[in-house]
């Protein structure tokens, strides 16, 4: 396990070592990662095979084994080259700002590749794009009162909450938003069972279709986050 996870970190960060038998190289990590992302893209992340990426590039699978040692390896390739770089902060902005920038553009990245949810669960490797998210929420809260380690958790707990809205819309489909998808499923069995569940029916009698939830708990984190750097900047 330690060997793959070395395997994983010298292809992420490189200098990624040279092919030692056969021809010259006539593929790059570049390619394929980008062969993955078009598999997974159009497939989901299951789909994605050795076998496959090879043969959209039109190499033979034992050819690709020359550069990645395996499928885990090429996932760790494949979200490196997906995860767009994060956002810059905007100019002048405080640190509410940069999150609220940063958790719409995670949000964005795992529309655009949902797989994505898949590809980074558990412990694994970070690649430098990968890093450079965290490094963004770590920065935008120092000098606030906050220790490093809950600098990191901030982060963990703004990916987790978009994370969750991402998964819930990758559920629901692209017609619909989560939502409105809680809505049809419940909507009916609600209204004939208004007596029992009042509170619910009366809450769902006010949803007026629009998709708040990564919005209402992005705002509500950060308000939280906000009492605390009072209380630590601004003791009683």
């Amino acid at each position: 396990m330690a060997e793959a996870a070395n395997d994983t970190v010298r292809l992420l960060w490189g200098p990624p070592a040279k092919p030692t038998r056969g021809p010259k190289p006539a593929l790059s990590l570049e390619r394929i990662a980008a062969a993955g992302v078009e598999v997974a893209d159009a497939e989901g992340l299951g789909a994605v095979s050795m076998q496959k990426v090879a043969g959209l590039l039109d190499f033979t699978k034992m050819s690709l084994y020359r550069y990645v040692p395996g499928k885990a390896e090429l996932v760790a390739l494949m979200v490196e080259s997906a995860v767009d770089a994060p956002p810059a902060a905007p100019e002048g902005a405080d640190w509410r700002e940069q999150l609220t920038t940063w958790a719409h553009h995670l949000a964005d990245s795992f529309a655009r590749h949902p797989w994505l949810l898949d590809a980074t669960v558990g412990p694994r490797a970070l690649g430098p794009k990968e890093l450079a998210w965290l490094e963004r929420v770590v920065a935008a809260l120092d000098g606030h009162g906050l220790t490093g380690p809950e600098r990191m958790d901030a982060a963990v707990l703004l990916a987790g909450h978009v994370r969750g809205i991402a998964a819930q819309s990758r559920a629901a489909g692209p017609a619909d938003t989560p939502e409105a998808e809680l809505l049809a499923a419940l909507g009916t069995v609600v209204q004939e069972h208004a007596d029992r569940f009042p509170a619910v029916a009366a809450a769902m009698a006010d949803a007026d279709g629009r998709d708040q939830a990564l919005e209402f708990g992005l705002e509500r984190i950060l308000d939280g986050l906000a009492a605390l750097i009072e209380r630590r900047t601004n003791p009683a």
